[in-house]
């Protein structure tokens, strides 16, 4: 047999069988041997039913005590009875499993692994797995390995067919030399491989875990450092030839001062485009810090220089608003941009006088969405693209939109802090400049962390500030009413608000299933100081821009991750008047409630976004890192940036001393590690738990 085999080469797994193992992505024996499992069963000695103090696994020993029902509810079949040892009884219910009836009777002796649960004096008691004496003391003495599948991948094949694979552990070639193994102290791959499927014991395991965690690591950094040189040797068609001087037109008319940390930032983007090189830097900076001064800088020097940029943002408000900015600062200031503003929301022929205007070069600043990444959007003349809130592109977008130009500079930005562990990962290809001030005009948010139960007390602050002449946003996890209880949307709120502020106050609702032309009107009439009150789900989280709004309000604030709260805290004290944010937290039982009312008061002690967003990973993990999972981030399914972080900076150093002693960047096995790394079918395994 061969790593390549189809999986139908394998005893047992005829065309049908061999259908349920593609579906699950395992074609080949490769792909069996690194489907690890997503945690171990571990059989704890037998207790007695009265020790059963909280919820979890237990192992017992005793009797049916009771007659066995089967009945059927909401189309599924639930099979009932009780069971009790010497100590105490306890009810049983199975789902889904008719059988057990006619193989269960009351005096029947049976030891079992169930999950236990505890409402006062009575015990619950579901998910059971049977075994024999002979059994259970097998049991005692091993961890059993427990696999992912799914409707049509079953465990007692996937079994099978792991253990006729393993035999080929030691054809998958170990690529590291022995120094290296021997200096991190790391096992050999076919020992890992083995280990995670048939291991003597958790340390087994975590030593196995530990190894192709390093892997995962390195593989990915040593792509990122190899693609990392070959950008930088890539020679760029625009080199900018006097970037600061035209800097000086805008300079001169901006009604603020530049911070420190702004000049820094346009030195270091004025230096790559003067480079001869190709730029492909971030711009990093917190919630309000002042990063479009800096791409508007550098596409300005472009336009100077007769050719095009372009600018991609992930929503049409804030594309509209980089548009309205270019259109106002070339009226206003005497700049030479000739904006367009390319969406998906425009009429088919203000689309197709767009896409010819771009191509003719009539317009110099290409303004738009994912739309600017279609085929036939064609730049005559493309030397910079800038992508705003980067985290929300994956690098595919980012790559298309490049392809756009002949070797054009990139410059992508974001708000989201990231970690500096993270940020080594999801920006290895990148240069960094970060903006860490705030403008000094800027006021500190002010923050509260408060209860549903306390609504009052904020609706009569949002109807001074109001008074004031300031607006409000309110948040809502949802749009309508759903399956979730206890949670706010944005409909039913907005009619309880109507019902309880004075006609006099403006309340608009905004959300994403809106048509984008009625969520842009809305926006822009808010931003206009038409709409007193607009309550929203997080489709306002990036970019949007209204200096007169200075009260945030997030509803089920615990359903949101803290570096998105954080993005949403972001969109008030934008102007010169003191800002609120006010972060109401849901109904939950006292153990969640403490939990959430720690994580809150993160935000509630500080507006800085990068210890928010330390605190956000730590609590969250990676892959809830933004919410919801990016295409843009590294989808490591065994390593994790968090737990794993000083191996991480163990990796990176063996990565560097590998690529030092190879300049040429000849390791074959290397590279042939790499290629079969992008080949592997993986699954997560963030976390190892019995």
């Amino acid at each position: 047999m061969l790593l390549s085999d189809d999986i139908k080469s394998l005893k047992g797994i005829a065309d049908k069988t061999a259908e349920s193992f593609y579906s699950a992505g395992l074609f080949n024996l490769n792909d069996l041997l690194h489907y690890f499992p997503r945690n171990y069963e571990s059989l704890k000695e037998i207790s007695p039913i009265a020790a059963i103090a909280g919820d979890g696994y237990v192992t017992l020993k005793g009797k049916v005590s009771s007659a066995v029902s089967s009945v059927y509810r909401n189309g599924k079949n639930m099979t009932q009875f009780s069971f009790s040892d010497q100590s105490g009884t306890a009810r049983v219910s199975v789902f889904n499993m008719p059988w057990l009836k006619k193989s269960l009777f009351a005096g029947r002796e049976l030891i079992m692994r169930v999950y236990a649960k505890r409402k006062g004096m009575q015990v619950y008691l579901s998910q059971p797995k049977f075994y024999t004496e002979d059994e259970y003391k097998e049991a005692l003495m091993h961890l059993k390995a427990v696999y992912p599948l799914t409707k049509k991948l079953n465990d007692a094949p996937l079994r099978k067919a792991i253990e006729q694979a393993l035999v080929l552990a030691d054809d998958i070639k170990e690529y590291l030399p022995d120094y290296i193994l021997k200096d991190r102290k790391l096992i050999s791959i076919p020992e890992a491989i083995r280990r995670m499927h048939k291991p003597a014991d958790m340390d087994e395991v975590y030593e196995a875990r530990r190894r192709l965690a390093f892997d995962e690591f390195f593989l990915f950094l040593v792509k990122m450092e190899l693609l990392k040189e070959g950008e930088e040797k890539e020679k760029s068609s625009y080199i900018a030839t006097d970037p600061e001087a035209s800097f000086e037109k805008l300079k001169a008319h901006l009604p603020f001062k530049l911070t420190a940390a702004q000049q820094r930032a346009i030195e270091d983007v004025f230096a790559d485009m003067k480079s001869g090189y190709c730029m492909n830097r971030l711009l990093q900076g917190d919630v309000g810090s002042g990063k479009t001064i800096v791409a508007f800088a550098a596409a300005l020097a472009v336009c100077e220089d007769g050719r095009q940029a372009a600018v991609m943002a992930p929503t049409e408000v804030l594309a509209k608003q980089h548009y309205d900015d270019a259109v106002r600062m070339s009226r206003e200031y005497g700049l030479c941009f000739k904006p367009v503003l390319l969406s998906g929301s425009l009429k088919a022929k203000e689309k197709r006088e767009a896409k010819e205007g771009i191509a003719e070069g009539r317009y110099n600043l290409i303004i738009g969405t994912h739309a600017l990444i279609q085929d036939d959007v064609i730049a005559k003349d493309l030397a910079l693209m800038i992508t705003d809130e980067q985290h929300r592109f994956g690098v595919r977008q980012r790559m298309s939109l490049a392809a756009k130009g002949k070797a054009p500079h990139v410059l992508v930005m974001s708000a989201t802090p990231i970690p500096r562990t993270l940020g080594l990962i999801l920006y290895g290809d990148l240069d960094v400049s970060v903006i860490n001030e705030l403008p000094a005009e800027r006021l500190p948010i002010k923050n509260a962390v408060m209860s549903e139960d306390e609504h009052t007390k904020i609706y009569q602050f949002i109807y001074k500030r109001i008074s004031e002449g300031r607006q409000a946003y309110i948040i809502c996890p949802m749009v309508d009413e759903g399956g979730l209880e206890d949670v706010t949307n944005v409909t039913q709120y907005s009619e309880r608000l109507r019902q309880i502020f004075p006609p006099s106050v403006r309340i608009e609702m905004l959300h994403g299933k809106m048509k984008s032309a009625e969520k842009n009107d809305i926006m822009e009439r808010f931003s206009k100081g038409e709409c007193d009150i607009l309550i929203s789900t997080t489709v306002v989280e990036v970019g949007v821009n209204v200096p007169n709004a200075s009260v945030m309000v997030v509803e089920n604030a615990e359903r949101f991750g803290l570096s998105q709260l954080h993005q949403l805290r972001g969109r008030v004290g934008r102007g010169g008047y003191q800002s609120y944010c006010i972060f109401v937290a849901g109904k939950e039982d006292e153990k969640l409630g403490k939990r959430t009312k720690e994580r809150l008061n993160v935000l509630k002690e500080t507006n800085d976004g990068f210890k928010i967003a330390e605190e956000d990973l730590k609590q969250r993990g990676p892959g809830d890192f933004f919410g919801l999972r990016q295409s843009g981030l590294p989808y490591f399914k065994i390593a994790d940036i968090y737990t794993d972080a000083e191996l991480l900076k163990e990796t990176k150093q063996t990565v560097e001393e590998v690529l030092r002693n190879d300049p040429g960047r000849t390791i074959p096995a290397l590279m042939a590690a790499i290629r079969e790394r992008e080949s592997l079918s993986y699954i997560d395994f963030h976390g190892i738990c019995l």
